[in-house]
């Protein structure tokens, strides 16, 4: 049975982009290490560090590094993973399912909160279309993430994304 996400405005914060470069580049560069660590925190921010068992329950971790030097690890379990098409993965769990402790979200140590993160990707004609979508536990949490500049963010990371695939992978 096919899991059903439904929106609510009030708990998730989702953003759809084009992008001129093929879904299966997209795809790779969120499912391999080296690919990813280049271009998924916003810049100055960098990724130096990121694990990747692609499967559900697998992990999904990264450390994430400030301009000034400090470390925030992310440790996150895929729950879907539909090559080509879509990831879904979740911080309110381990690997293998544990659930997860509340811990420092994206590099605010007061901004602790749970979500699951949906990457859907499908064939555009100018490309790929590209729909980020985080799912909160509640609106506080929502609220933190969206102050913290979710789509700013992440459209950053997409950006980069892009030109790094234009770049050649």
């Amino acid at each position: 049975m096919k899991p059903i996400y439904q929106a609510n405005a009030k708990l998730d914060l989702s953003f759809t982009r084009i992008v001129d470069v093929p879904r299966a580049l997209v795809w790779r560069a969120w499912t391999e290490v080296e690919l990813l660590k280049p271009w998924f925190c916003p810049l100055p921010w960098k990724t130096i560090d990121c694990e990747i068992d692609l499967r559900p329950g697998g992990i999904f971790r990264t450390t994430m590094q400030s301009p000034e030097g400090k470390e925030f690890p992310n440790v996150g379990c895929y729950l879907e993973v539909v090559p080509n098409e879509k990831l879904v993965w979740t911080n309110a769990m381990q690997p293998g399912y544990r659930p997860s402790l509340v811990t420092a979200t994206c590099g605010s140590e007061d901004a602790g909160f749970m979500f699951t993160a949906m990457l859907e990707l499908a064939d555009h004609a100018e490309g790929t279309r590209y729909t980020a979508t985080v799912i909160h536990a509640d609106e506080a949490g929502c609220k933190t993430h969206a102050a913290m500049g979710f789509e700013a963010g992440w459209g950053m990371a997409l950006d980069q994304l892009v030109a790094m695939v234009k770049k050649g992978i």
